[in-house]
């Protein structure tokens, strides 16, 4: 069982960053192979719509780093993408990975029956919307996305504030325990 965390975040220290490493050490702890990727804070360029990733069945900007993103997630079981909520939203980072990766995995489908999840930390509000912003690529891929006990979410404006939101520990600590029951369903399915 392959887990790749995507961190959308600028900090990698963050808190968007300490929500996915706390989901990914109930996934270390139940036996899953697992990797955190910092994107975020790195300079990206977003789909430019030419279509030829369709044609060649590869992804048409090949001198950046989404491109390692991508081989991650066609090896990995599960993917965890999180992102801070900015202005109601995604990062930059984050949507740059979902619209390249995305548009290039519908042509050939290869994330199907792969498990996803998103998590998202917020100051106050907009975060459903950064979650839904996400889910939706993972729908729209025919991904499976367990849930938790309540939105995959942390109110955190400043750094460690993560740590101090028990909810949110608690939160995080669920989804990484459904990840891991439905990858083994899965993987005992096969």
């Amino acid at each position: 069982m392959k887990v790749l965390a995507i961190n959308g975040s600028p900090r990698e220290k963050g808190n968007t960053a300490a929500m996915l490493n706390t989901v990914l050490a109930v996934l270390k702890e139940g036996g899953a192979e697992t990797e955190l990727y910092q994107a975020g804070g790195k300079l990206v360029m977003g789909c430019l719509a030419c279509g030829k990733c369709r044609e060649t069945k590869s992804l048409c900007i090949t001198d950046d780093w989404v491109n390692d993103v991508y081989k991650k997630m066609l090896a990995a079981d599960a993917i965890i993408i999180g992102s801070p909520t900015y202005f109601s939203d995604l990062t930059p980072e984050t949507k740059a990975v979902i619209d390249r990766c995305g548009y290039m995995a519908r042509s050939t489908n290869a994330l199907s029956r792969k498990v996803g999840a998103a998590v998202s930390a917020v100051r106050r509000a907009g975060g459903i919307h950064t979650l839904d912003s996400i889910q939706h690529f993972f729908f729209i891929s025919d991904m499976v996305v367990p849930g938790s006990t309540y939105w995959n979410m942390s109110l955190s404006l400043g750094l460690d504030d993560f740590e101090k939101d028990n909810e949110g520990n608690g939160t995080m600590k669920r989804l990484g325990e459904n990840i891991l029951w439905l990858l083994k369903l899965i993987e005992g399915g096969k």
